[in-house]
C-alpha cells in the first residue's frame, strides 16, 4: 500500500463503523490504487492508458459523491421486526434523513433510526415520545408527559382497542442530551423500557420514506 494512502486508511479503520461506507471507501482507494498502476504501465498505450485512468477518474468521483451522501445525507434502512407495525411493517425499507437534526430539533412523535445503546453496531428504529427534562409513564397503557395523556394521532395500540397492550411503566425525567422512544407496536416492542434513553450522539437520522414495496410507498407519520 502505498505511503501516502496509509493514514487516510488507519483513519478509516478508527472512524468508520463496518458496512457500506466502509466497503465503498475501501473500493475507492483500491481505484486509487489501481489508477497509479495503470498510469504507470507503459505496455500500454498512452492513448489507452488515458481512456482507462479517465474511466477509473469517473468511477472514483462516483464512489466518493456516494461515500459523502450514504455518510452525511440520507440512508437507506431495512425494517427487520414489526415493532413499528403498523406504522413501518417487517420488510419496509425507509430513506433516513441524516442531515435532518442538523437543522431542525428533535420532536416528539419523530421516527428515527439510532444506534443501539447497548450495542452501537446494532440500528433500531422508534418513534420519540419523550423529550429532555419530561417525565414519561404509562398507566394500563396510556403514556403520560408530565402527568397529562399523550395524544397519539399516528396509529398504535391504545387502551380500549382490539389489540390493547395495557403495559404500565413508573414515571422517569428524560435527562438532557436524551430522548424516550417507544415503538407504535407497544405489545412488541424492544425500546426505552427496556434499554433506556437514547443519547442524541447515537440518533442516526429521521424516517422520511417508505421507498420499497412498491405498495407501500409513502411518508411514514
Amino acid at each position: 500500500m502505498p505511503d501516502a494512502l496509509r493514514p487516510l486508511v488507519e483513519w478509516a479503520a478508527e472512524r468508520l463503523p463496518l458496512g457500506i461506507p466502509t466497503l465503498i471507501l475501501g473500493f475507492a482507494l483500491f481505484l486509487v490504487v489501481l489508477r497509479a498502476v495503470v498510469r504507470r504501465l507503459y505496455a500500454l498505450s498512452p492513448r489507452v492508458r488515458l481512456s482507462i485512468v479517465e474511466t477509473l477518474d469517473a468511477t472514483i468521483f462516483a464512489a466518493l459523491l456516494s461515500l459523502v451522501i450514504i455518510v452525511f445525507v440520507v440512508q437507506a434502512f431495512f425494517i427487520p421486526s414489526g415493532s413499528m407495525e403498523p406504522t413501518l411493517r417487517t420488510g419496509d425499507r425507509i430513506l433516513v434523513g441524516k442531515f435532518t437534526y442538523r437543522f431542525w430539533e428533535i420532536r416528539r412523535g419523530d421516527i428515527i433510526v439510532f444506534r443501539y445503546p447497548l450495542n452501537p453496531n446494532k440500528d433500531f428504529v422508534k418513534r420519540v415520545i419523550g423529550l429532555p427534562g419530561e417525565r414519561v409513564e404509562m398507566k394500563d397503557g396510556l403514556v403520560l408527559i408530565d402527568g397529562r395523556p399523550l395524544s397519539e394521532v399516528y396509529p398504535t395500540a391504545l387502551p380500549g382497542g382490539d389489540h390493547a397492550c395495557r403495559s404500565n411503566y413508573a414515571p422517569v425525567v428524560v435527562p438532557e442530551g436524551s430522548v424516550f422512544v417507544l415503538g407504535d407496536n407497544r405489545c412488541n416492542s424492544e425500546d426505552s423500557r427496556f434499554f433506556g434513553f437514547v443519547p442524541k450522539q447515537n440518533i442516526v437520522g429521521r424516517a422520511l420514506a417508505v421507498y420499497w414495496p412498491p405498495d407501500r410507498i409513502g411518508l411514514p407519520r
